[in-house]
């Protein structure tokens, strides 16, 4: 299956926002702080880290089905090996979510930072927990997906009160939360199980050998269903929760908002692929690198916390962001001309799994 430039875009978005994000988080002076906090946060960030995630399960179910295509027709690759290559890559990428954070509670001066849902904390936890749910029918993930929202704010409004305190409750309040403002398991996990889904039915549809007929699935039964269902749910998360929704927060309103708001624009971007034939354009345009080392850009972009913390005003950190993009996007392009893959360190861990796989 070729590789999809709207499951590239999508991603380069959302790294770019996440970028954007942080550095306003991080360089904005304090009295104009309250842009960020309170004006485009929910509104804008779907297209954050839950799309991040939301992408990483689309991308994960297809590549699993194009193992298990591969183990069907391989003498020397079977599905142990497929779940051993699975298990290991997100051991590793759990391996390497930990050190992030080890790494920001030592900057912090703060341990129990070592135990936070930055989202690739939450990545890794997700893959190991959707292995076996990846087996079950489809409306069933859909199912756990949904109870997994709803049981979660019973239990957040449960722990809550022992938030901070050092008893039982309080350390399983820190192990599930611990800042609610992150993207914590048990909210951002369904994204994982709901784009693994789609990824299915994408590659379903992908499979189609005939282009015309598979164009023609693709419109009836992904894309009309799909944004349909979309703008449902963006319509339900605004006005479960009006006005409030547009305050910060994580309620379940503004899950199911977001996505709404994911589905939607993935579905955008797989028309713009297929229907207005933009692919050759996009196909290297910044959002393709930022993409392409998504993995390797998250880590390093964190640099970038100590140059103008707390120093911009409103109306001058545009430029400095412009600026931050353009260097970073020029960087990466010659970057990828020059080394490829060898720089993403997402697919060098998928590499080192492999091996690991291989030699036991």
């Amino acid at each position: 299956m070729k590789r999809l430039n709207s499951i590239d875009t999508f991603r380069g978005i959302s790294i770019l926002w996440m970028f954007l994000g942080h550095l306003l988080d991080w360089w904005l002076i304090e009295q104009d702080f309250w842009f960020y906090k309170n004006f485009i946060f929910n509104i804008v960030d779907p297209i954050g880290s839950s799309a991040f995630i939301f992408i990483a399960g689309v991308s994960t179910a297809i590549s699993l089905k194009m193992k298990y295509i591969r183990a069907e027709i391989s003498d020397k690759y079977d599905v142990r090996t497929i779940k051993k290559e699975y298990l290991f890559r997100s051991f590793l990428i759990l391996i390497v979510a930990l050190i992030y954070n080890v790494s920001i509670a030592i900057t912090l001066l703060n341990p129990l930072y070592i135990w936070t849902w930055f989202v690739l904390l939450t990545i890794a936890i997700s893959l190991l927990i959707a292995w076996p749910l990846f087996k079950l029918p489809i409306l069933y993930r859909i199912i756990i997906g949904i109870a997994i929202w709803i049981g979660n704010q019973y239990l957040l409004n449960l722990l809550l009160p022992y938030q901070g305190e050092g008893n039982f409750f309080g350390l399983v309040f820190h192990i599930f939360y611990h800042s609610l403002d992150l993207d914590v398991i048990l909210s951002f996990f369904p994204f994982f199980l709901f784009g693994g889904v789609i990824g299915e039915l994408i590659f379903k549809i992908y499979q189609i050998n005939d282009n015309k007929l598979m164009k023609k699935a693709l419109k009836k039964q992904l894309i009309y269903p799909l944004i349909f269902i979309g703008l449902i749910l963006i319509f339900l998360g605004i006005t479960i929760q009006f006005p409030d929704f547009f305050w910060r927060n994580r309620s379940l309103s503004w899950m199911i908002y977001t996505l709404g708001v994911d589905i939607t624009l993935l579905m955008v971007f797989t028309i713009f692929e297929e229907f207005i034939h933009l692919k050759k354009r996009m196909k290297k345009s910044i959002l393709f690198y930022f993409s392409y080392y998504s993995l390797t850009i998250y880590l390093l972009h964190n640099l970038l916390f100590f140059i103008f913390y707390k120093q911009i005003s409103i109306y001058y950190i545009w430029i400095f962001i412009l600026v931050v993009y353009l260097a970073v996007g020029y960087l990466l392009k010659v970057l990828y001309k020059k080394f490829g893959y060898k720089l993403s360190l997402k697919y060098q861990i998928g590499r080192l799994a492999k091996g690991i796989s291989r030699s036991i």
